[in-house]
């Protein structure tokens, strides 16, 4: 167990400015940044929250952020500690009897903190409920491609033609190759819908809405659509650009085959980081993910969906 003294020296870490993915100039970072949320914010929906959040807000009523909110939600959105937490366990720790028993429960712990927490307890028995293996989604096939990266659009447009989906999310790895690549599927009469984080708030949820109401059914999107988004059409998920970790993948792939239902996974490989990032996925998940197959059983991934006539697209 620590020394008090050792715990002295346990306060938050500096909080840096969260960077944009994509901006590339001072102009391009002046608009992004301007879809960050600030303090001084009016409204609920000014907050860089997730639409169901914005949605139930507004269903209870609300519309205008408390003073103690205006300060508190950017704070949670940049990951900082809001209720200053850490300086009470410190202060808790310090004023009770120094021969105590402790004991640390959290539903998630990443690596990072392990040590910290350890300074609180004397000889630990670490116990870990959740199996990393049972966290993939048994209804999901996931496979890759290994390929050139000026090699990845024409194999796209292949796949997009020959798989059958309902609704299919694209994830990039900035918001410039979200525009790109929305505009080309476009172009190639892939009808495609673009979310990001250069949007404002108003235009995301409305273009989360139109793919949520089936009015598109091909989504590209970077890391802000890989978490919380439960849209219970989408079949196929493809990582054009591959995720920078084995969480970020998890979160990705996990968009297919959500409710129960059946799913496919692609992910793009077209370089050696690429190739390890996927070895890290298959050994800490303890999955097997193989190379796409020529042919591959449709009912294996895709389910059944009865859609009114406005709903019916061709793409």
């Amino acid at each position: 167990m620590a020394d008090h003294e050792d715990l002295l020296d346990y306060e938050d870490e500096e909080q840096t400015e969260p960077v944009v993915e994509g901006s590339i100039d001072g102009a391009g970072k002046e608009k992004v940044k301007g879809t960050y949320v600030s303090i001084h914010s009016s409204a609920f929906k000014d907050f860089l929250l997730k639409p169901e959040i914005v949605r139930s807000i507004m269903d209870c009523g609300f519309e205008h952020p408390s003073e103690v909110q205006h300060e508190c939600i950017p704070q949670a959105i940049l990951g900082m500690d809001i209720l200053y937490m850490r300086r009470d366990v410190q202060e808790i720790f310090r004023n009770t009897p120094h021969a105590k028993q402790v004991m640390m429960f959290s539903a998630t712990l990443s690596k990072e903190i392990r040590p910290v927490c350890k300074k609180f307890m004397q000889d630990p028995m670490e116990v870990y409920v959740n199996d990393e293996a049972k966290l993939t989604l048994h209804g999901l096939q996931q496979h890759y491609v290994k390929l050139k990266e000026n090699e990845k659009n024409k194999k796209l447009f292949e796949l997009l033609d020959i798989l059958e989906f309902n609704q299919v999310v694209i994830f990039v790895k900035s918001v410039q190759r979200c525009m790109a690549l929305a505009q080309l599927l476009t172009e190639q009469n892939f009808p495609a819908i673009a979310i990001h984080r250069g949007m404002v708030q108003e235009e995301r949820l409305s273009r989360y809405q139109q793919f949520k109401d089936f009015q598109k059914r091909i989504l590209v999107a970077t890391n802000l659509f890989g978490r919380g988004m439960d849209i219970e059409r989408v079949n196929i998920v493809f990582n054009y650009d591959m995720p920078e970790d084995s969480d970020t993948y998890l979160h990705r792939v996990a968009r297919a085959g959500r409710f129960g239902t059946k799913g496919l996974a692609i992910t793009f490989v077209s370089e050696e980081a690429d190739a390890k990032i996927l070895n890290e996925v298959q050994e800490r998940f303890d999955v097997n993910i193989t190379e796409l197959p020529d042919e591959i059983d449709l009912s294996s991934y895709t389910m059944m969906f009865w859609y009114s006539s406005h709903e019916q697209n061709d793409y």
